[in-house]
């Protein structure tokens, strides 16, 4: 019984975790099936995201220093949303007084609320790294994972190549959590992956929701091509560096 135990409390812990992206998409949900009076819905889903993100803060359910991490994604998720929507990669073509070159506002708390969930997890399960590669070697890596995303219009994609550099840099690197006072863990690159799919399937009911559009999209809702997976996969990458890279100088700057 114990281990049946053990999951749902991880399970409880998780869902606590990802609070903030429930909103988001309940939200979604909620503005495609009754529309909303006096704004367009993505005017709204900036107010819900305001809203709910004041309200994290108040109740103590996120830490001053956590919303400045969120802040960071959410100024990091926007710039991407200018790019590929100028580039034709999405659109949104709904309405709104809060849309910037064709971007809603809103859309940057989606990727915020990925660097919620992490900095939520890392609190209520107690993360701790195990293998560690060093700071300068991970602060270039997660730049050029970043950077690809830009640059790929351009020039070649290396998505891949930097996929591989990934495994080669956390091939012995451990993320140990915290279950019931019982200490678990798995391979870094693992959760990687994990998170990466849930995102991606978090992202088809996002399209279905009419959260953005992409090309195939246009005429009617399909899934999400699975490749988009490696996509999410980077960006988990980049947002699990970030946020790791942080807490460790916040860790040595208490000390």
């Amino acid at each position: 019984m114990r281990p049946i135990k053990q999951l749902v409390r991880f399970g409880w812990e998780q869902a606590l975790s990802c609070l903030f992206p429930v909103v988001i998409f309940a939200s979604l949900a909620m503005t495609q099936l009754i529309p909303l009076p006096f704004l367009p819905r993505y005017d709204w889903l900036l107010i819900i995201c305001l809203l709910m993100q004041w309200w994290m803060l108040r109740s103590g359910l996120e830490t001053r220093d956590e919303l400045k991490v969120i802040t960071v994604f959410h100024i990091i998720g926007l710039a991407l949303e200018l790019f590929k929507v100028h580039m034709g990669s999405w659109s949104y073509p709904g309405d709104g007084y809060s849309k910037l070159f064709g971007v809603p506002l809103y859309s940057g708390f989606m990727y915020a609320s990925v660097a919620s969930y992490l900095c939520q997890a890392w609190r209520r399960l107690k993360v701790d790294l195990i293998k560690w590669p060093p700071f300068l070697v991970v602060v270039p890596l997660a730049a050029a994972i970043y950077l690809n995303f830009f640059t790929h219009h351009y020039w070649i994609d290396i998505r891949w190549w930097l996929s591989g550099l990934v495994m080669i840099v956390f091939w012995r690197a451990w993320v140990s959590y915290e279950i019931g006072g019982t200490r678990y863990r798995m391979p870094l690159a693992l959760s990687f992956v994990l998170i990466g799919f849930f995102i991606w399937i978090a992202e088809n009911i996002a399209t279905f929701f009419g959260a953005w559009e992409y090309p195939n999209q246009t005429n009617a809702w399909s899934l999400v091509h699975l490749g988009k997976v490696s996509s999410w996969l980077l960006l988990v990458i980049v947002s699990f560096l970030i946020v790791a890279t942080l807490k460790q100088v916040k860790g040595k700057s208490s000390t």
